[in-house]
């Protein structure tokens, strides 16, 4: 029996329902009405021909991939996302772990990697008309990636209704613009995709590599009213000269701790924006949002949000909704969930004063002598310290303790020149750290850097000496 065209609905379904002009598709070299893929394709080689396949998106602009999504989301069976940031050596893994016969990218994306013999389709940013094959709509699954412990990515599946159990209604769609410094291919950039194009309203995203300074310049001249990032992401964007041309209304953190200082920063530079921070994750979906202004999370949060059920097990988060992911892809996959359904979000919480504060990554903890040390708890510290804009807590080798704790930190202002200035700066922010540390938390060394690095996904990229 063949499932009525209406039972599932799509990205597509919502443009058209929306009951406003949907808006735009704002890219950095690009710009598209999202109304107008009702009528016209980017994928002008035979999108219909893709009816009921599994499709991978890899494509240079996520401009691009933008675009596939609305076009395969009910006419696919199952699409998977492929981030920039991903080495193509794992692209035949991935065709095979998702059963892939077609792969949708720019044309540029692949560098000649083998996909063996899946077709290959080019989507374009210049849409041109439709001819539409009546279709039974289906239930697309999405297939999004994430590092894993091996080398090869965690590949997890999930369906449009656990993507968006998060998203409510819109009142004001028309007034709302979109803004996200994530990768719409990763889950934090993804949220806020489906959030605009659920509700009608544009959406301004990065271009491939966009420095900060350019994306808020384009930010700016779009009129942006509502925009998300990490905390690495608005740290860095507060450190540019552009971060005025943006007057947001609405902030919103995720992907990394959101620590006092990051939020007070915000707060003092957007007077007039609500600030909101959220915990999620690619398997466990989106949890919840904070919006009080402050650290942490306050401890009724995990008995009182609606649809999701929290739990603290060994000081470790664990989340049960019809948010998180089905399953994970691959081979000798993993249980995504234990027998109750919960995800082991691997974070790690500590209740203090009625409230909830995330320590760090369970399998980041570094060992001094015996002793565990987040380094996400440091930062938080070091942050605090005026003269700090950012800070990223290593190890290095110990032959006494087995590690230390070291910091590189980048300064609002650069120190004095000469090294004795810089000396007592470090003596002073070391100091400081002992006034809200354990000795063994304390950096044995401070080194100021111009710069951190920051990964594809938004976060601080840590590595160890």
């Amino acid at each position: 029996m063949k499932t009525p065209c209406n039972s599932h609905p799509s990205l597509r379904d919502a443009i058209v329902g929306s009951g406003v002009p949907p808006g735009d598709l704002i890219g950095a070299e690009h710009r598209t009405a999202l109304g107008a893929l009702l009528g016209g394709t980017a994928i002008a080689s035979g999108v219909e021909e893709l009816h009921g396949g599994s499709v991978l998106i890899a494509a240079t602009d996520p401009f691009v991939a933008a675009l596939a999504l609305i076009e395969l989301d009910g006419l696919a069976r199952r699409v998977t996302l492929y981030p920039p940031d991903l080495a193509l050596e794992h692209l035949p893994y991935v065709i095979r772990s998702a059963e892939v016969d077609a792969l949708v990218s720019d044309g540029r994306a692949l560098g000649g990697a083998p996909i063996g013999g899946v077709r290959h389709v080019v989507c374009a940013p210049a849409l041109v008309p439709r001819v539409r094959a009546a279709h039974d709509r289906r239930a697309t699954e999405w297939v999004l990636l994430t590092s894993g412990t091996t080398g090869r990515p965690k590949m997890v599946l999930h369906t449009l209704a656990s993507l968006t159990g998060a998203i409510g209604a819109s009142a004001s769609r028309t007034e709302v613009i979109w803004g996200t410094f994530y990768d719409i291919r990763r889950y934090g950039g993804l949220q806020i995709y489906l959030r605009a194009v659920l509700a009608g309203a544009s959406l301004v995203i990065p271009g491939p590599q966009e420095g900060a300074g350019d994306f808020l310049r384009r930010a700016g001249a779009a009129g942006v009213t509502h925009i998300s990032g990490t905390p690495s992401h608005w740290r860095r964007a507060l450190m540019s000269p552009e971060a005025a041309r943006i007057a947001p209304r609405y902030i919103r953190l995720s992907g990394e701790i959101a620590d006092q200082s990051v939020l007070n920063s915000l707060r003092a530079f957007y007077p007039g924006a609500e600030i909101s921070h959220a915990f999620a994750t690619t398997e466990a979906g989106v949890a919840f949002d904070v919006r009080d202004g402050l650290a942490g999370v306050p401890a009724g949060v995990l008995t009182g949000t609606a649809g999701v059920e929290l739990k603290v097990v060994d000081a470790t988060l664990r989340v049960r909704s019809g948010r998180t992911a089905e399953r994970y892809l691959g081979e000798n996959p993993p249980a995504l969930k234990d027998a109750e359904g919960f995800v082991d979000t691997g974070d790690v919480l500590d209740l203090r004063d009625g409230r909830y504060h995330f320590q760090g990554r369970r399998d980041g903890v570094i060992n001094v002598g015996g002793l565990k040390v987040y380094p996400e708890e440091v930062e938080a510290v070091l942050n605090r310290h005026p003269r700090v804009r950012l800070s990223l807590v290593k190890t290095k080798k110990s032959p006494i303790t087995g590690a230390l704790v070291v910091a590189d930190v980048v300064l609002k202002e650069p120190p004095a020149t000469g090294d004795e200035p810089a000396r007592e700066l470090e003596r002073t922010i070391k100091q400081f750290c002992r006034e809200s540390l354990a000795p063994h938390k304390v950096p044995a060394a401070i080194r100021f850097v111009p710069m951190l690095a920051i990964s594809e996904t938004g976060k601080l990229v840590r590595r160890h000496e």
